[in-house]
């Protein structure tokens, strides 16, 4: 029998675990900052209304409705072998993602646990030439997520991952309450939130394509995460009311970490930056400016560290999930495919630590699978999810809708068919052009 999560909650905090990462703090503060503020926002959210939205809401469904992860998921809906050959490669995306995402996830340990032992961590670049603390933290964050893995589905997935994530919101609420204190939050809050359309209008297509995309990707769309949570679902709640209250969690935790690092750097000086910069270089140097920053310190980069491990953990599910679901496939057909979730979590783990190894040796390895997942993957994946609902070809645009607004709660409109068909293809195009040309 298929394990189901315990409770609402659960699958709730399992799914945003998996949305929020280090995208909501890596990137979201910098792009609104410097495309007008809450300008950018509205245009942000209208793209997660007409892009994110729908796309989670079909994630979700074509999980529910098979109870398989994504390897198995679209051919069990289409018996046809196309589908099957798509998910499979949707799947590998799971695995490739871990293999770099691993690495900074053990950076961020490395950092809480020296502003814990010592009040201030070791320079950044200090840190990625020393390879053996790399690789021993890197090793640490995947024999974690392995474990937790292992333990079940309820016992250990969605135990620790609600845990996690209330402690995440915890800490994320109290370092926002202390950024609003310092010398010029205000000035940073306005700098951040208040609408500058003269700004954003210097850089129009930029503002819009950037707001698209990050409506894209702070979902983890197109790699089957959230197919594998719609897997342990129940029925009682339609999947237009689950997708909308994790894409406000997403956004509350985005919005929140910029209340954190605007106020921050503009009350000591700061540039804030985008991606490794802003994490491991400019915001250590704010925390070396402010009163206990020791303690500020660790707070942020604990923060960090549950967002990717959340993450993480999501991540190996689907990886695991989809195997065991492999397994069991033969199992049924009459082959010797026995096999344990434990022996699954630790040969996904070893898997996972062998392939993580170069990203760790050789820096520009990071780049190149980072640029793979999130330019590549995740929009080719979303896109071939969004035909599979809506095309004949693929699964059954009532089938589906019969899936998403089975149970109580909002209803998925049956008109979308043609934005699943026409309009969100164009803007995933346009979302991997922007990308890959922006990358040249």
């Amino acid at each position: 029998m298929r394990e189901r999560l315990s409770s609402r909650f659960g699958f709730l905090m399992l799914a945003a675990g998996c949305a929020v990462g280090l995208g909501n703090v890596w990137r979201f503060p910098y792009v609104v900052g410097r495309n007008g503020g809450a300008a950018f926002v509205l245009v942000y959210l209208a793209f997660l209304a007409v892009l994110g939205f729908p796309l989670l809401a079909a994630e979700l469904a074509i999980g529910r409705a098979s109870k398989r992860g994504i390897a198995r998921a679209l051919w069990k809906l289409s018996r046809r072998r196309a589908w099957r050959a798509a998910g499979g490669v949707i799947f590998v995306g799971n695995f490739v993602l871990m293999c770099y995402y691993t690495d900074v996830a053990g950076w961020l340990l490395k950092y809480s646990l020296d502003y814990a032992a010592s009040g201030a961590p070791v320079a950044f670049g200090a840190l990625t030439a020393d390879r053996a603390t790399c690789a021993a933290y890197m090793l640490a964050t995947v024999a974690g997520a392995t474990a937790v893995c292992r333990a079940g589905v309820v016992k250990g997935v969605e135990r620790v991952t609600k845990f996690l994530m209330v402690s995440l919101l915890a800490l994320l609420a109290v370092l926002a309450a202390k950024a609003l204190t310092l010398p010029a939050a205000a000035a940073g809050v306005r700098f951040y939130l208040m609408p500058d359309w003269q700004r954003f209008m210097l850089h129009p297509w930029r503002g819009v394509l950037e707001a698209m995309g990050q409506a894209f990707f702070t979902l983890s769309l197109g790699i089957g995460c959230m197919t594998i949570f719609g897997s342990y679902m129940d029925k009682r709640r339609t999947l237009a009311s689950e997708a909308a209250v994790i894409i406000a969690i997403d956004t509350l935790v985005a919005l929140l970490a910029g209340l954190v690092i605007f106020p921050a750097c503009m009350s000591y000086g700061v540039e804030p930056s985008s991606g490794v910069g802003l994490i491991f270089i400019a915001l250590p140097e704010v925390f070396a400016r402010m009163p206990g920053g020791r303690l500020w310190g660790c707070a942020f980069f604990l923060f960090l560290s549950f967002a990717a491990f959340t993450t993480i953990i999501a991540v190996f599910e689907c990886l695991i999930g989809g195997i065991c679901d492999e397994f069991a496939r033969r199992r049924s057909r009459g082959g010797r495919g026995a096999v344990s979730r434990g022996r699954v979590s630790i040969a996904v783990g070893l898997a996972v630590a062998a392939a993580s190894l170069p990203c760790v040796l050789h820096e520009r390895v990071l780049a190149w699978e980072d640029f793979a997942v999130s330019q590549l993957w995740l929009p080719l994946g979303a896109l071939a999810q969004a035909l599979f609902v809506s095309w004949p070809a693929g699964w059954n645009w009532s089938a589906f809708l019969a899936e998403v607004n089975t149970g109580a709660g909002v209803r998925f409109p049956r008109f979308l068919r043609a934005h699943f068909a026409v309009a969100i293809p164009l803007l995933i195009v346009a979302v991997l052009l922007a990308g890959i040309f922006g990358s040249l």
